[in-house]
């Protein structure tokens, strides 16, 4: 017997080549599974671009590298988090309420938990990166106060961030022991969130700014890392303290995750307004600084002197078109004429007109002084002939932009501690410290930059800006933190072994080796195809400078309001494509047609979430090129919502506000907050945030009242087992 059985087993063993074969053909599925769900989007972006605008790809080559290098990383962060990432955190959901830690009771235990794997599972959110960047596109004199946020306060963003998904965690754990309705939480929640809106937006322009950002991040902290283990720990402890209510199904702690970040970034921006501590514009000379009294007065003075540079280069380099109907860039000779004009009488040339565009209610006046022509337009009367446009551009002869270096995207030179704050040393790209470029330097007191006038710093060495981790080490600090404390908390303080060890090591490491060529991926591909088309839509109904390219171009129509109609209309089918892309989406679908018992079908739940964040990327363009204020896009839908959260069924406000966090993935967030900032930039906007906020509350509208129209009672036992594969 011993002897067949040995036989067999031998007939079992597979030789190195059959091996590598069933690895090879599990590979291609999982590439294949990526590629179905972004190839529609990337083709709808190219195909808008070249055959829609008229305008080339820009280093096509290094993009196309970037998009594939995103479909691997997917493919194996999705198969890591499969095997790895969520198994941990449905093994610590499910023990943690039975076990005690070291004496203490299961509930402090949980909740302690919870509130560190919401923090530290937001540091890990590669968005988050992205958030960062964004602020080297604020100017510091039109939004003192969200540039100081963006730049200088960096850190302290992501922790204030990390705190409050920590807390929305913490919360939801709770409300999961005690069997609590989401309802209330979903009400105070909107209400303190859009009085605080309110305040914001009429109490002060410099706090009005804040906005976007603030409920952007909501929909960035809800990304691949947070929502699946979120959910993998929500119904590892529905297995345990549920009920059988079928509300109790781990829905509903996304829902927190996305609400309670922006009430933190909100305090934050608030700590800082209050206490004067943030940028105070010094080096503008517009009336509205001069009128607005002292602020910013409790502000370091040398970061306060690197704002002054970074306003006075973009000052110099100014030059951006207008939304206006007949409002064009200015040609060289045009420019020159009316600076000498303003410089010599204060006046625009005969035939030119200032068209001023009002930033915020408490400070209607011009940013920056008389001589920037960077967010106003010059235009002549309509019965004129207009200001001269060249005809045509001119794109690198490069198919991959020469200033992208691999390794460093890769490592960034291995600095795993990088300095947040983010000084551009060497403002004209020649590689040395030349006079007058800052200089600055980190130690234990803090930041200091060297640009006082006058004084030369001999032994000052270009080290470059290093804002952000390169590639690999944003993988290993991403995910071997975050399963550290998971494995700490099972193996020392539970004192349980994972069951299956082997599978858990090639789990986390397929996380890393995704999430690293993920992020190298977003850098090359995703990120410079997302600014490039927010750039050129623009091209529709404004004449600019397109992407990375010399020259100007007509808009496309002669009315702008037709040109913003395309624009808002590429934002909409964008936002249709990019939904329907998420992975998490198809399997939310699944899970959605098992707890309604058919009611609402997957397919129903899919075409519902991609119509409502289409709805809302469309808003969210119109917002920019109509320079529509985020406030009353925003506070009126979520009024309604409480009104139809109020009528639906408890299961439907689950995960009908969960849909929300769903949608803002690996795909959606780096595209729509890229093209954003891109169409912001074109447009004079001070900033391009909101357009993932709005994205954010349209699924949520949409999958409520399709919702109530299809509402039927599920089954009290239905959901209550699911996997946590099956909710992700």
């Amino acid at each position: 017997m011993a002897t067949e059985q040995s036989t067999d087993q031998s007939k079992l063993k597979l030789t190195a080549q059959q091996k590598f074969s069933i690895l090879l053909s599990f590979a291609k599925d999982k590439v294949v599974e990526q590629i179905q769900c972004v190839w529609f989007i990337i083709l709808y972006l190219i195909v808008f671009q070249v055959l829609i605008l008229g305008l080339p790809i820009v280093y096509s080559l290094m993009i196309a590298a970037g998009i594939v290098i995103v479909i691997i990383g997917l493919a194996f962060f999705m198969e890591g988090l499969r095997l790895g990432l969520m198994p941990l955190g449905e093994t610590l959901g499910s023990t943690l309420p039975r076990k005690k830690i070291l004496g203490i009771p299961c509930l402090p235990t949980s909740l302690a938990f919870g509130f560190v794997l919401g923090a530290f599972a937001t540091f890990a959110e590669p968005a988050i990166g992205v958030l960062r960047a964004a602020g080297s596109g604020v100017d510091p004199t039109l939004a003192p106060l969200l540039w100081t946020i963006l730049n200088t306060g960096a850190e302290t963003l992501v922790y204030s961030v990390g705190v409050g998904v920590g807390i929305a965690v913490l919360l939801g754990v709770l409300r999961f022991y005690k069997g609590w309705s989401l309802k209330p939480f979903i009400y105070i929640g909107v209400v303190v969130l859009s009085l605080l809106t309110v305040y914001f937006q009429f109490s002060d322009a410099r706090l009005q700014h804040v906005l976007g950002l603030a409920w952007d991040c909501g929909a960035v902290t809800t990304g691949p890392v947070t929502v699946p283990l979120v959910l993998a720990l929500g119904i590892g402890v529905c297995r345990i303290v549920s009920t059988g209510g079928s509300s109790n199904t781990g829905f509903g702690v996304v829902t927190l995750a996305s609400l309670f970040p922006i009430l933190a970034v909100k305090c934050y921006a608030l700590y800082l307004f209050s206490a004067d501590n943030y940028y105070s514009a010094s080096y503008s000379e517009a009336e509205w600084h001069k009128n607005a009294g002292e602020y910013g007065k409790n502000y370091d003075p040398d970061l306060q002197r690197f704002g002054d540079i970074v306003a006075k280069r973009r000052l110099d380099t100014a030059g951006s078109a207008s939304g206006s109907e007949i409002a064009r860039t200015l040609s060289a000779e045009d420019y020159k004429k009316v600076k000498a004009s303003l410089d010599e009488t204060g006046k625009l040339p005969d035939g030119y007109s200032l068209q001023t565009q009002i930033y915020g209610s408490s400070l209607e006046t011009t940013p920056l002084d008389e001589t920037d022509l960077s967010s106003r337009s010059l235009v002549k009367p309509s019965n004129t002939q207009s200001i001269i446009v060249r005809d045509g551009v001119s794109t690198p002869d490069e198919v991959w932009d020469p200033e992208t270096e691999i390794m460093v995207a890769l490592t960034n030179g291995f600095d795993f501690f990088p300095n947040l704050f983010k000084p551009d040393e060497d403002a004209n790209g020649n590689g040395i410290l030349d006079p007058g470029e800052d200089i600055y330097s980190v130690n234990e007191k803090g930041i200091t930059v060297y640009n006082k006038e006058g004084a030369s710093y001999p032994d000052a060495v270009l080290n470059g800006p290093d804002q952000d981790r390169g590639a690999i080490e944003g993988a290993l600090w991403a995910i071997v933190p975050l399963c550290s404390i998971l494995m700490i908390v099972l193996v020392i303080g539970l004192r349980q072994s994972p069951k299956y060890y082997d599978e858990l090591i090639i789990g986390i490491s397929c996380a890393v080796i995704g999430m690293a060529l993920f992020n190298l991926g977003i850098a090359l591909g995703l990120t410079p195809l997302g600014e490039q088309l927010g750039g050129n839509v623009v091209s529709s109904f404004a004449a600019i400078e397109p992407w990375a390219s010399e020259g100007f171009v007509d808009p496309m129509f002669a009315s702008s309001t037709a040109g913003k109609c395309l624009a808002i209309l590429f934002g909409f089918i964008l936002g249709y494509g990019a939904t329907l892309a998420e992975p998490a989406l198809n399997a939310l679908g699944a899970t959605v047609e098992k707890i309604t018992v058919g009611a609402f079908k997957k397919n129903l739940l899919m075409q519902t979430v991609a119509t409502g964040v289409a709805i809302g990327i469309s808003t969210g363009v119109a917002k920019i090129a109509f320079n529509l204020d985020l406030w009353y896009l925003l506070v009126p839908p979520y009024c309604i919502l409480i009104i139809i959260t109020f009528l639906s069924s408890e299961d439907f406000v689950n995960f009908g506000w969960d849909s929300a966090g769903v949608t803002t993935g690996p795909i959606t967030v780096p595209l729509v907050l890229a093209m954003g900032l891109g169409i912001g930039s074109k447009t004079g906007a001070i900033d391009g945030f909101g357009v993932l906020a709005l994205a954010s509350i349209g699924p949520i509208i949409t999958v409520l009242t399709v919702g109530l129209i299809v509402r039927k009672k599920p089954k009290p036992t239905e959901g209550e087992n699911l996997t946590a594969s099956e909710a992700v």
